[in-house]
């Protein structure tokens, strides 16, 4: 079974936001592991702090089904995709990886670039799986994370479990 790690983040009312996505995914793949959540400077705009997190989930099911359930999370969740690339968001849910697979799949990539280009995405997947490995540059998100030239401070929320 595939091991699929997905980003969360959340600027409109986080915690709310954050729990219902969480929630939801619970109710359609059943156990979802879940990083500490961290709150970063919103990128690219001017506007509230971000919560983000990274979860883990296992399932057989194909990822163009995970990414339609992710995109109905987001919909439940108020997130109307014609926003702007940077700006406010109730919730954002990126699939970060699929296994090992690695390609263009229905208009999104796999691994996501994000991964290694942002600290808030990195950060998170470092934490919730240190030993994993990037399926294309074959290092583990620990030592991805060591290297990274951070680009925004992570600051642990505490006491927020989603």
């Amino acid at each position: 079974m595939p091991v699929i790690y997905i980003g969360i983040g959340s600027n409109v009312d986080p915690e709310l936001h954050i729990r219902r996505a969480v929630s939801e995914l619970r109710t359609q793949f059943g156990e979802v592991t879940c990083s500490p959540v961290y709150r970063t400077a919103a990128v690219g705009f001017a506007g509230n702090d971000f919560y983000n997190l990274v979860v883990k989930i296992e399932t057989d099911l194909e990822l163009q089904v995970i990414a339609a359930e992710t995109r109905r999370i987001e919909t439940l969740c108020g997130r109307h995709r014609q926003e702007l690339k940077f700006g406010p968001r109730t919730i954002d849910l990126d699939i970060l990886t699929y296994g090992e697979t690695v390609g263009t799949f229905a208009g999104f990539v796999v691994p996501r670039p994000d991964i290694l280009k942002y600290s808030f995405v990195l950060g998170p997947l470092a934490t919730l799986a240190p030993h994993a490995r990037h399926p294309i540059v074959q290092r583990s998100y620990a030592e991805l994370w060591h290297a990274h030239e951070m680009d925004s401070a992570l600051t642990p929320v505490p006491d927020f479990l989603p």
